[in-house]
């Protein structure tokens, strides 16, 4: 009994001292009642893979289709292997240090129900559920993690048994089996699942909630098979409903968080509120960053007075990403960005490099052709998998500057330390938002609210998430990149630092194949040279240019190329 009491009173005094959240009207607070804006990232990739994240999307979408592909090559025994990797690799205490450094303060983690528990077809005995150590141990050391750094874990079921809707990719669905919305024994695994996580982290105060199903999708009576038109969604209201009153039987003191149909967003049919401790979750991508994009969030908000929060969003340009920002920000909204790591990344703030080897395997996977052995598709796969640990990622600093710094901020910052003399290239323009660092006609994806907006922002998708558009380059002197598809009236800022007050000379290299026209200035538009450059004969064809006396004073200078007809192509220019 006594023993009972101190564990009783450990507990209370644990939330006491800890930023236990809950709901409080329509904002989320902290247990000293202080509001408290979510700003987080979701694992995307991690513990479930979408085909897009591994560039296997053509040909194997959701992850079971990943996994039959791996397993063709390698066997199943080879294919365990990699995957343990994977795990191992894809998340670490160095991680979730290095997310709470850049600045975010939650953690979503989209979970795969199959590392938790079998699936119904596997159960030894029908209607019992068989638990696996696995997911429940991966979940404990990255609560520990987040609890270490302060930062908030919000648990995501992303993959449901049977998967929870017609877009097969986002929850693993294999549509040869019995779905979630089709089969009470999927539906009781998903209920029993969020009881034993309830019963798990009951008190764990950095859990920051239970995000009970991800993004639904699907046609309960509508024609849409997402579900964007159904207009009841009871089914769905009503699981959601069940698996509140489960976690409620142990767990009274944590956040519910619950998603409408249609990907998250469409509440039609909603129930009166069943829980005084719950947040709608909306989803936000490819649209306008104005009030009527989000406007059924906030009509949400204060019809029902609870809180909203943009449970995911993201894939697209720094411009939005600072934009989307700054207007959740005014409307005090949380959110949590999408994904974290993927292969050949530029709109995360991590970057999974691919390699040769990989990339003959998605070949062979795509086009066929000679079968790659299995050592080799071992060796390939095994390295992909070290990819994913943060020490072999590209962390994109642009990305991160977007999603923090430039959201309050207008300045700019050096993207690199260049000295004068020296070479500048051209893809390490400054850090800072568009018409401050740089300015371009194509930065954004908007193809939601209006398909003719259906733009890749960088038509090379390389290095940078900017508008600029950057290519791999091969010229012989190099950092892989150059800027190109420049257009009249673009421009690009570099900070430069010169070692004297003198006249200097600027050896453009570029490369294009029609006449173009360029002229340098500084940040306050004094012209400082003007230069028409020549065709190249070719866009892989590259020329040097002098253009002398330019003045650049001791220090600190802030020079644009402002391309007066565009066209031509940048690799660097060098200062002497």
């Amino acid at each position: 009994m006594k023993r009972a009491i101190l564990l009783s009173a450990l507990l209370l005094s644990q939330f006491g001292t800890s930023q236990l959240l809950k709901t409080s009207g329509q904002k989320i607070v902290n247990d000293k009642g202080e509001n408290i804006q979510l700003r987080g990232l979701g694992l995307g990739g991690w513990m479930l893979q979408e085909g897009y994240m591994l560039k296997t999307a053509d040909f194997a979408g959701p992850q079971y289709k990943i996994r039959e592909k791996i397993a063709e090559l390698i066997g199943e025994e080879g294919m365990q292997k990699f995957y343990k990797a994977y795990l191992k690799n894809g998340v670490t205490k160095q991680d979730i240090d290095f997310l709470a450094k850049a600045g975010f303060n939650s953690i979503r983690l989209p979970m795969h129900y199959n590392l938790y528990t079998l699936p119904i077809e596997k159960e030894p005995v029908k209607g019992q559920n068989t638990w696996l150590e696995e997911g429940f141990k991966m979940t404990d050391n990255l609560l520990q993690w987040c609890a270490d750094n302060k930062m908030y874990l919000i648990l995501d079921l992303h993959a449901a048994p049977g998967g929870q809707g017609n877009d097969v990719n986002i929850s693993d669905n294999d549509k040869s089996k019995p779905s979630l919305w089709e089969n009470e024994d999927n539906q009781k695994k998903t209920v029993a699942l969020w009881k034993k996580l309830a019963e798990r982290y009951k008190d764990s105060p950095w859990i920051g909630g239970y995000d009970l199903i991800n993004e639904p999708n699907i046609n309960f009576t509508g024609k849409n098979p997402n579900g964007t038109d159904e207009m009841s969604n009871a089914p769905l209201w009503k699981l959601q409903k069940e698996i509140t009153a489960a976690i409620r039987e142990t767990d009274k003191k944590h956040i519910i968080f619950i998603e409408g149909n249609g990907w998250g967003n469409n509440y039609n049919g909603l129930i009166p509120i069943w829980d005084d401790n719950m947040v709608f979750s909306f989803h936000k991508y490819w649209n306008y960053n104005d009030e009527p994009t989000i406007q059924h969030a906030l009509d949400l908000r204060e019809k029902h007075n609870m809180p909203v929060w943009l449970g995911e969003t993201g894939e697209n340009s720094n411009v939005w990403f600072t934009e989307l920002i700054q207007l959740l920000n005014k409307h005090n909204i949380g959110y949590a960005f999408w994904p974290m790591k993927k292969i050949d990344n530029i709109a995360g703030i991590t970057n999974v490099k691919t390699t040769p080897e990989y990339e003959k395997l998605l070949d062979y996977w795509k086009n066929g052709g000679e079968k790659p052995s299995k050592e080799y598709a071992e060796k390939a796969l095994m390295q992909i998998a070290d990819h994913y640990k943060l020490n072999n990622t590209e962390i994109k600093r642009d990305v991160i500057d977007a999603m923090f710094r430039q959201v309050t901020d207008p300045s700019t910052k050096p993207f690199k330390n260049h000295q004068v003399p020296g070479r500048v290239f051209a893809s390490d323009y400054d850090l800072g938002r568009m018409g401050s660092a740089y300015l371009d006609k194509d930065f954004i994806n908007l193809w939601v609210s209006d398909p003719a907006k259906r733009s890749e922002w960088n038509s090379g998708q390389q290095m940078r998430n900017d508008g600029v558009d950057i290519y791999k380059c091969n010229d012989k002197v190099t950092n892989q990149y150059y800027v190109g598809k420049t257009e009249t009236g673009e421009w690009l800022q570099y900070t430069v630092h010169a070692k004297e007050d003198k006249n200097y000379t600027f050896d453009i290299r570029y490369s294009s194949a029609s006449t173009g026209k360029i002229r340098i200035e500084t940040a306050s538009k004094e012209v400082l040279a003007s230069v028409s450059l020549n065709s190249t004969g070719g866009n892989e064809n590259w020329k040097t240019i002098s253009i002398p006396n330019i003045r650049l004073q001791k220090g600190e200078n802030k020079i644009r190329i402002y391309f007066e007809e565009g066209g031509a192509n940048l690799n660097y220019f060098e200062i002497k």
